[in-house]
């Protein structure tokens, strides 16, 4: 059996195929404390660090026994209410009257927390009179503890950042002193913490930054905006309530104050300057301030009888409530002015409203105006509509936020398999939207690429839209019969080309193909300009064949036909070619359902050329001949021409089918990264391409087989003349390394010339060269397993061991290893005669030598010889009459067995397997057709495609083939 089997790097969905040769997620983080540990109150917690340094040896106060450990985010609020923002931003403005906290939200009975929430905002001055006091700490409500990490900023060496403990409660001044604490810069022992002077010195900042790598901390990474915390803020809340954006991060650091206060001047200053941070940052900024500071208003006041009674507790709230109120006012006041900016703008744009005088009016009917006024993004793609489905509900720009965009049908109902509904980007419910119709990529660099999903009606200016195409800026995109729009990308710096590509196309232009030469996609040109322009592409040397699917079957049995004939004088590759000009123009231009099909097709075709081919030569090389009629054997140059045909297929259906392979698998690749590698039809459709893949492989296996039975056949009427010829003849000198073949002894011209013309038609074939050198590791195998069984049988009848034959023997064998390494077989003819050659050495071994050794020694120096084999040789071997073997020959008990149960002769059935070189195609379809054979045949294709077009015509509406004007 001949078994094949794919290199490494090959689709893995190819097994072993066996045909007859005829011849023969990292482990959890820590848990910040063991869960008897409870956490103490946020004046006197105790840091965990991310560095090497010691903990604090100083034991934790007894727990209040309501506290119990929760992870940080996971807590909900009070009441079991959720823990979601907008619940924990709305507790924030509670005050006196407006409900229950344990409510759940911060409004009255039937007031949303949201509302609630949203009117406090707006009543912030008129609320801060009323805000009711802070309980005392031992009632208040215990905040789960949350781990901020402080970066030093250069204060300390050997630790990037400090780890501390805090909770909702826990102000900026607090952690600035359990950070100084925990870098070892505390002051003079028995101030408290907060109390030093080391804490007025230095101020906790919030900064934001973009990380050179994924990590935050991670390697260099500096701040481009920076705030300085108020000694009264929540850092905790602050990190709670503000996000960063995507592709940046944020952390706090310990810097001086004076130089904290610097960098965050100079941050604002070129934000301010360049018109980019500014706009994102302090509304951030100051939202993160309120919000922050909140906590700060209910802060128990002197009266409460907790806290400090001195004018701190004061002053700090007076200090927040100053901030609130001016960060309220100054909100209300931009708010106002760009609502009336807006106002006026739109009543400007309202047709007859120019002169008129601006007065009272329905503010419901502003906003409604100022809808209409719509900024494109400036940094992102997006889709302009041009006509919709339901003028209520569709909008006008629709943004790519992410790199691929996908189109579908709104709902959110399942599929019928019951897996969730596709993942969609922009939902559009027209009736003739699929679940998921449609996808556009969009990367840093043009250009973008959109692919209509399997059965969704597409068309890209104008025209259905098949397969996937480039989207440049100003084409127009039309999704089913209702949804029709224009691609725009800001980023490109403009607003595309100066001529939009659904325009009529410009004169001179290359025509997509002659069946639409005719047709409305080249509208705007002259009957001579589309004649023109037809002949150049009929007479082009582009590497293009399209062709229309009614017309596919008759165009590939053509180039079947005419590659099994052998008509023309195409390149030996020409006939891949060709075909892989099919499949690449239907993996771009046809349905996602039409490869599949054709591959099968395809694939078809070629195996009954093949089989017909595999019998005309059985038919001329019959296996039994009639009786009284001698076989003639093979010449090398009889064996050439019958093989010839099967080696071309060979050669071009290796080659198509790496072709073929690859476009498979970037079908495979395109559909994972669209999600639909579990979509049934395209599982149908990946089942017809390896169907059609396997019948590839079976034609390659097919003719190597044929082609290596017939080599072998050839070869073994010549091997006899390496045991029997004596090259030591009367006056001839042995020719050295190099030496042609008529300068070879008589006795191995035969066999080198049937090397020599399968080394010759392997390369007028252009055989990829992984399957020349099987083909010849399978002729030498069968060479020195054929030798080596002749060797052994001729050994037992006739005195046949001996010095002098053997001597004969090695240098025939000797000048075909030269003559093949001259031919640069060399080193495959050395691996494959290698028990040839050892066993003829072990005969060279003069005679007196040999009886010195012993059975052990021997199976050392011969180890490729089965203890059988060496036993025959031995045992057979003339040591001179009357004269048997010595008893140092005998083997020892431990290998008897071996020696009577074993086989002295090879096994042709242990041949090499078949590998398919099954890499990147040798193919080259870029660039213009250079071989003159292969122009010609192209271009007779290309009007054989143009006769079967206009047969469909009427007589009247026939065209004779154009003809390219002279230049």
């Amino acid at each position: 059996m001949l078994s094949g089997e794919r290199k490494e790097g090959g689709s893995p969905r190819f097994g072993k195929l066996h045909l007859p040769v005829g011849l023969w997620i990292n482990s959890p983080r820590k848990q910040l404390a063991k869960l008897g540990r409870r956490w103490p109150s946020a004046a006197s917690v105790k840091s965990s660090s991310s560095d090497t340094g010691s903990r604090s040896s100083e034991p934790l106060p007894p727990p209040p026994p309501h506290v119990e450990l929760r992870r940080v985010g996971a807590v909900k609020a009070a009441g079991g209410a959720s823990g979601s923002r907008a619940k924990r931003i709305s507790q924030l403005f509670r005050g006196s009257g407006t409900g229950a906290v344990g409510s759940g939200g911060a409004g009255g009975p039937g007031t949303p927390g949201g509302a609630q929430r949203w009117a406090s905002e707006k009543k912030l001055p008129e609320l801060a009179a009323g805000v009711a006091p802070e309980p005392p700490l031992a009632t208040r409500a215990t905040a789960p503890p949350g781990v901020l990490k402080i970066f030093g900023a250069g204060l300390a060496s050997g630790a990037n950042y400090k780890s501390v403990l805090a909770t909702a409660r826990s102000t900026a001044r607090e952690l600035v002193a359990e950070a100084l604490e925990r870098y070892g810069l505390a002051s003079s022992p028995g101030s408290g913490p907060g109390e030093c002077s080391c804490v007025d010195a230095f101020a906790l900042c919030d900064a934001l930054g973009r990380p050179a790598t994924a990590g935050v901390g991670s390697g260099e990474w500096r701040a481009e905006h920076l705030r300085v915390l108020g000694d009264s803020e929540r850092p905790l809340l602050v990190q709670e309530l503000w996000r960063a954006r995507p592709g940046w991060a944020r952390r706090f650091e310990l810097r001086g104050r004076e130089e904290a206060r610097r960098l965050e001047q100079e941050a604002f200053g070129a934000a301010d300057s360049d018109g980019t941070g500014a706009p994102s940052w302090r509304p951030q900024k100051n939202r993160s301030r309120a919000a922050s500071g909140g906590a700060a208003l209910a802060s128990p006041g002197p009266s409460s009888g907790s806290g400090p009674s001195t004018g701190s507790g004061g002053k700090e709230r007076s200090e927040n409530l100053s901030l609130r109120r001016s960060v309220s006012e100054l909100s209300l006041q931009g708010r106002r002015r760009r609502q009336q900016e807006r106002r006026q703008q739109a009543l400007s744009m309202a047709p007859g409203t120019a002169d008129a005088q601006i007065g009272p009016a329905d503010p419901g009917d502003f906003d409604q105006l100022t809808q209409c006024l719509i900024q494109a993004p400036s940094n992102h793609p997006y889709f302009l509509l041009l006509q919709g489905y339901q003028d209520a509900q569709d909008f006008v720009v629709y943004v790519m936020t992410r790199e691929q965009h996908v189109f579908g049908r709104g709902g959110t109902s399942s599929t019928r398999s019951g897996s969730p509904a596709p993942y969609v980007d922009t939902f559009l419910n027209a009736p003739d939207i699929l679940p998921r119709h449609c996808t556009v990529r969009a990367g840093p660099e043009p250009p973008a690429m959109v692919r209509p999903s399997r059965g969704a009606p597409v068309t890209h200016n104008g025209c259905l839209l098949l397969r996937e195409a480039e989207l440049h800026p100003g084409d127009l995109l039309g999704l089913g019969e209702h949804f029709l729009f224009m691609y725009k990308d800001p980023r490109t710096g403009g607003s595309g080309s100066a001529r939009l590509p659904w325009l009529p196309a410009r004169p001179g232009a290359t025509p997509p193909g002659p069946g639409w030469a005719f047709s409305c996609r080249l509208c705007g040109r002259g009957l001579q300009e589309r004649g023109e322009a037809l002949a150049a592409y009929l007479d082009g040397r582009e590497p293009v064949l399209r062709f229309r699917p009614r017309e596919e079957e008759a165009l590939l049995g053509e180039i079947v036909r005419a590659a099994a004939s052998g008509a023309g004088d195409l390149p030996p590759l020409g006939p891949a070619t060709l075909l892989a000009l099919c499949v690449q123009h239907s993996a771009r231009e046809l349905e996602l359902g039409h490869l599949p099909r054709l591959l099968g097709r395809l694939a078809r075709l070629i195996k009954e050329a093949v089989w017909g081919k595999i019998k005309e030569i059985g038919d001329r090389q019959p296996e039994n001949h009639p009786e009284g009629v001698p076989e003639v054997p093979l010449t090398p140059e009889a064996v050439s021409v019958e093989l010839r045909p099967l080696m071309l297929w060979m050669a071009n259906t290796t080659e198509l089918l790496s072709f073929v392979q690859e476009k498979v698998l970037e079908m495979e690749k395109e559909a994972d990264q669209e999600g639909l590698s579990s979509d049934p039809q395209l599982c149908s459709d990946l089942e017809l391409c390896d169907e059609a893949m396997a019948l590839l492989d079976e034609v390659i296996m097919c003719t190597f087989q044929q082609s290596v039975y017939y080599l072998t056949k050839t070869l073994y009427s010549t091997l006899p003349a390496l045991l029997d010829s004596n090259p030591f003849t009367a006056g001839a000198e042995l020719p050295g390394p190099g030496a042609e073949l008529e300068a070879m002894p008589p006795g191995l011209k035969p066999t080198l010339g049937v090397f020599q013309a399968a080394l010759e038609l392997t390369s007028q074939c252009e055989l990829h060269p992984d399957l020349v050198s099987q083909t010849f590791g399978y002729l030498f195998f069968f060479s020195n397993a054929s030798l080596l069984n002749s060797l052994m049988e001729r050994g037992q009848s006739r005195p046949f061991y001996q010095w002098s034959r053997a001597v004969q023997i090695r240098t025939n064998l000797d000048l075909v290893l030269d003559w093949l390494q001259g031919a640069g077989l060399g080193d495959i003819a050395t691996e494959f005669f290698r028990k040839l050659s050892t066993t003829v050495n072990l005969l060279c071994v003069p005679r007196t030598s040999l009886l010195k050794a012993s059975w052990s020694s021997l199976r050392t120096d011969y180890p490729t010889l089965t203890p059988a084999q060496l036993h025959h040789l031995l045992s057979h071997y003339q040591l001179g009459p009357g004269r048997g073997p010595p008893p140092a020959w005998d083997p020892p008990p431990a290998e008897r067995d071996a020696v009577d149960t074993g086989d002295i002769f090879e096994s042709f059935s242990s041949h090499p397997p078949l590998i398919l070189p099954l890499g990147s195609s040798r193919l080259r379809l870029s660039g213009p057709v250079t071989d003159d054979a292969l122009h010609r045949e192209l271009r007779r294709l290309r009007r054989l495609l143009w006769d079967l077009e206009q047969q469909e015509l009427p007589a009247n509406h026939r065209h004779g083939p154009p003809v390219a004007a002279s230049p």
